[in-house]
């Protein structure tokens, strides 16, 4: 929470006010110059510029809740090497209260899609509307898909899942081969070795820090496991609902940046768009497929501002499977969340028991186009591809969680989903 102002008593100002420089003038034109104002001694200008800059740092304590959020689309399968397609992403600076990192695809040259076409004709097709690779089964082949949805390979052994993550990664997962479907979303993806839902979302052990009771950090962990299901896997807000439960969740001191979130859900705008902070898809275009993947950690720190406080980092990436409304065309989205909570001793200073005070929400979306302000996740399937026109920026690899959450102020291209 934000440390209260400190009572200190300031000295006079620096500067001299306006009337006693008026008093000063008139004075001097009547001979009385020693009513001038004199000129603060080196001390005071020391202890005035002191107050200065510890006001500003209860400023930039008070106003740490910079939101940033991305957006992108999908890639083709078998592409050849050097082709750009799919995801894009954006970062784009809103209010104060919320900063966001907007991923999106706009598209490919339609010679690039053709060119998929001539080196997987069968994969490519597929994507197409009407499964003309293959219907519902995977058009690759079970040597292309390894493993389905449910972790299990294609000869029905059940592939090993991968350890939890317990540090941030070396460098980015392997390709991995085939192409989604609406019974194997995960194909081609690294999170088909993924745990699906809450349970991927571990707590560390928690113990006292930097003076903040261990009872107390472990309440702010629970909460920040609850509010990351209840923003990214809840199913009603998957289908475009009010994130009810994550709402509740945030502490009402916070007002202004939970009126922001309230605000967003109800009326989106450009500038407070939901999808900043919740996963919400249109129900009437997108069916949600599988469970969804999830990877990350989740850390406790001393906050080295003050005693007394601690942060909560939540640094995880949510793998959706998503076909088109009334087709077989299968792909995926991804979302990476970092999500920063205070932990504070409630001996020192204030808060609201059992609820969150959110200090910053940085977040990507792979695949999703780089409109705002509608408040949903738009996915691009690979025959939107066809008809698009290329996406300038960027190119980055939603997966690769061994590099921060970027800040750049663009549109760029995912290089896989």
């Amino acid at each position: 929470m934000a440390e209260k102002p400190s009572e200190e008593p300031r000295p006079e100002s620096a500067v001299p006010p306006d009337d006693a420089w008026e008093q000063f003038l008139r004075d001097s034109e009547a001979g009385v110059p020693a009513s001038a104002p004199k000129e603060p001694s080196a001390r005071a200008r020391m202890v005035t510029e002191r107050l200065r800059a510890l006001d500003e740092a209860h400023a930039a304590a008070a106003g740490r809740k910079g939101r940033r959020f991305g957006r992108s689309r999908p890639v083709a399968p078998a592409r050849p090497e050097g082709w750009r397609t799919g995801p894009a992403w954006r970062e784009m600076d809103g209010r104060a209260s919320r900063r966001r990192t907007v991923w999106s695809v706009v598209g490919v040259l339609t010679a690039a899609a053709l060119a998929v076409v001539a080196v997987n004709p069968s994969a490519a097709l597929s994507w197409l509307p009407g499964g003309l690779g293959g219907g519902g089964a995977d058009a690759s082949g079970a040597s292309a898909s390894r493993v389905d949805a449910s972790g299990v390979e294609a000869s029905g052994v059940e592939a090993s899942p991968l350890a939890p993550e317990t540090a941030r990664p070396s460098g980015a997962p392997g390709e991995a081969e085939g192409i989604p479907t609406r019974e194997r979303p995960f194909t081609g993806s690294p999170a088909a070795r993924w745990e699906a839902g809450a349970d991927a979302i571990r707590l560390p052990r928690a113990k006292a820090v930097n003076g903040v009771p261990a009872a107390r950090i472990e309440e702010a962990l629970r909460g920040t496991k609850e509010f990351l299901a209840a923003a990214n896997l809840d199913p009603a807000v998957l289908k475009g609902g009010e994130p009810v439960k994550a709402l509740a969740l945030v502490d009402p001191l916070e007002a202004d940046y939970l009126a922001d979130l309230r605000a967003a859900v109800r009326r989106p705008t450009e500038d407070n768009d939901p999808v900043s902070a919740f996963t919400r898809f249109d129900p009437e275009k997108v069916d949600m497929v599988g469970h969804v993947r999830v990877r990350g950690r989740m850390t406790v720190a001393p906050d080295t501002a003050a005693e007394g406080r601690a942060l909560i980092t939540a640094d995880y990436t949510f793998v959706y499977g998503v076909a088109r409304v009334g087709g077989d065309e299968t792909t995926r989205v991804i979302v990476r969340r970092v999500l920063q909570v205070d932990a504070a001793d409630p001996s020192r200073y204030q808060g609201t028991e059992g609820r969150l005070w959110i200090r910053d929400l940085a977040s990507e979306i792979g695949n999703d186009d780089c409109r705002e302000g509608d408040g949903l996740i738009n996915p691009s399937f690979f025959s939107d591809l066809l008809s698009a026109s290329p996406q300038a920026g960027g190119t980055r690899d939603p997966y690769d969680r061994s590099t921060s959450v970027s800040r750049e102020d663009e549109c760029g291209v995912v290089s896989r989903t």
